[in-house]
């Protein structure tokens, strides 16, 4: 969702093998997730307003072949630059961002169960049993040592992000026994969701601002917010009082936020950290289309179209400009 850039983060790679995308931040895996969940949202609105499904089905493919993509290239990069990985998993930011393969793991099953269930089972298996481990890992990490709060940035968001992803995807994979889990993973999820974000929010408002780079991660604070109200009704088989207030929250810290939008080109050049705001939009969008179905109301359903055609205009504006730099063979300098 964002690249760390850091002396922190440089490590030499092996002796005598060149490194392959040594440069590629994991971060990246964020577009995965971007497409996953306007995929999603474009399957929800089609189904409640008619619109094409075949949109949905393009750009679940496109996060499929993103997602293998990005694998193969980051595998390529741990073989032959090992250390790299590891001194980017032990950064204090960046180590967070881990997170983001494990929830691209989590949302692709809504693409891959009109390919094959079983598949679709097997991807949604290996990111549970990759993200509670990694949730547990990063909150002993934090309370293991001491931390400064200038590392407390939007990123810390994503392994809590991770955990309500967990239960989005569990009632179509068709597995016995998932409901506990389900339940585990919204329960602490939002748990940690309300310190971390005021963790976060009070280092934004008391130190000094996000390095430029940095900047479209301030959208993953949407992200707890909108995808525990999605998570809520997953798990729990309805929209009460405590889901919309979910909802409503999370369109709050969205308003307050979309306008920072404009001011990313000024800010600073394109990156891939700009994917960082793909999913938050999206998973807006889907929180939007289910509230939207819920209450029936005409002033909801103008919300939710809007906040559809965000996100896809968003989602297709980075992702050309992705392609045209990877075009342009100018990657690198877009991970930088």
């Amino acid at each position: 969702m964002t690249t760390i850039a850091t002396a922190e983060a440089a490590a030499p790679v092996r002796a005598g093998r060149a490194p392959l995308f040594d440069y590629l931040p994991v971060s990246l895996f964020g577009a995965v997730m971007g497409l996953a969940g306007l995929s999603v949202a474009w399957r929800l609105a089609s189904a409640r307003y008619g619109l094409p499904a075949l949109v949905s089905d393009l750009i679940g493919w496109g996060a499929l072949a993103t997602f293998v993509g990005l694998a193969l290239a980051y595998g390529a990069k741990a073989v032959t630059a090992w250390p790299a990985v590891l001194a980017e998993f032990r950064h204090p930011i960046a180590g967070n961002l881990f997170g983001t393969v494990l929830i691209s793991l989590l949302l692709l099953p809504f693409v891959l169960r009109g390919l094959s269930p079983t598949l679709a089972a097997a991807a949604w298996i290996l990111g549970v049993v990759g993200m509670v481990p990694f949730a547990v890992l990063i909150v002993n990490r934090w309370m293991g040592s001491r931390q400064r709060l200038a590392h407390a940035t939007p990123a810390w968001m994503v392994p809590v992000v991770g955990l309500l992803d967990v239960p989005l995807a569990a009632p179509s994979v068709g597995l016995p026994h998932t409901q506990t889990l389900s339940l585990f993973s919204l329960s602490v999820g939002l748990f940690f969701a309300l310190p971390l974000f005021t963790l976060v929010f009070a280092r934004l408002v008391f130190e000094e601002p996000l390095p430029a780079a940095q900047q479209p991660t301030l959208m993953i604070l949407v992200a707890p917010f909108a995808v525990g109200f999605s998570s809520y009704a997953a798990t729990l088989g309805r929209i009460d009082a405590f889901a919309e207030a979910l909802f409503l929250i999370a369109l709050f810290v969205f308003v307050v936020l979309v306008g920072r939008l404009r001011d990313l080109p000024r800010c600073c050049p394109f990156r891939v950290s700009w994917w960082a705001v793909s999913f938050p939009a999206a998973a807006m969008a889907v929180a939007a289309l289910r509230y939207a179905e819920h209450v029936g109301d005409v002033a909801a359903d103008g919300l939710a179209l809007l906040l559809l055609a965000l996100a896809t205009i968003l989602i297709a504006g980075l992702a050309l400009r992705t392609l045209l730099g990877i075009a342009r063979n100018e990657l690198r300098q877009l991970a930088g």
